[in-house]
């Protein structure tokens, strides 16, 4: 009676082991995922698929996941030294923002790919401005700033990434080029200046000439303006009036010294 009794509290101790087993075996397959996660799940090291958002089981020693997440990701690309065209050294630094639309390239085509998009926006920001002058890299901003992301979406496509925005944060320049820049800017705005005034004499010239052809039609009209001038001037009590000397009468003159 006494062996039966020993007998049957250990089997049952057994059967209480084995389930405890089995229970902390299956409570350590339970996984939870929230919405924006998925699981890449391997096993035997090979893919078996996609999972979640919620639970699900991922079996101890026979099976492993990598975790992904579906948010989009802002990603501070640091600060990169390069020479624009123009021979211009800049700084420059900007964010991209991406997200994974397929889990399972993200993790089995690259690795770490948020390190790898990393190194990727460095190299093609310093690619892309170093092909354009200072004056582009200011003024068409947005330009570029579509220019690389239509880059980096096109070369991160294949590991299942989608770049949605890319924005050229700074560009720095050293204070000796500041200085130099400034003088260059105050040059063209005196050549600009020249060429508006050139522009002036050159129209004004031209109307000069246009009237003359007008009033050489009738000498009555010379006549006309001549007397309006001279309104004009005694209107403003001016004590000195000056006379036009007729350039008819000067050739009149020398063509009487000539005869002589």
């Amino acid at each position: 009676m006494t062996d039966n009794s020993i007998a049957l509290t250990t089997d049952s101790i057994v059967w209480i082991v084995v389930a405890a087993i089995v229970l902390l075996y299956l409570a350590s397959a339970i996984r939870i995922l929230r919405e924006y996660e998925r699981a890449v799940v391997f096993t035997l090291g090979r893919f078996k698929g996609v999972k979640g958002p919620g639970l699900i089981l991922v079996l101890p020693f026979l099976q492993t996941m990598a975790r992904v997440d579906l948010r989009t990701i802002v990603l501070d690309v640091p600060t990169q030294d390069l020479i624009s065209r123009d021979n211009v050294s800049i700084h420059v630094n900007a964010v991209i923002y991406f997200h994974v639309v397929d889990a399972e390239r993200a993790i089995i085509q690259v690795e770490q790919y948020i390190y790898a998009m990393s190194q990727l926006a460095q190299t093609t920001l310093r690619s892309v401005l170093g092909k354009h002058d200072l004056d582009e890299m200011l003024v068409e901003r947005d330009k570029l700033n579509i220019d690389i992301r239509a880059i980096l979406d096109g070369q991160t496509d294949a590991w299942g990434i989608k770049v949605s925005n890319v924005e050229i944060k700074h560009i720095d320049i050293d204070e000796s080029m500041v200085r130099a820049i400034a003088r260059q800017a105050e040059a063209e705005r005196e050549r600009r200046a020249k060429v508006i005034n050139a522009e002036g004499e050159h129209q004004a010239a031209q109307k000069l000439l246009e009237a003359a052809e007008i009033l050489a039609r009738q000498p009555e009209a010379m006549q006309l303006r001549y007397l309006s001038t001279l309104n004009t001037i005694a209107g403003e009590r001016s004590s000195t009036i000056v006379f036009p000397f007729p350039m008819e009468l000067m050739d009149l003159l020398k063509t009487g010294k000539a005869q002589a």
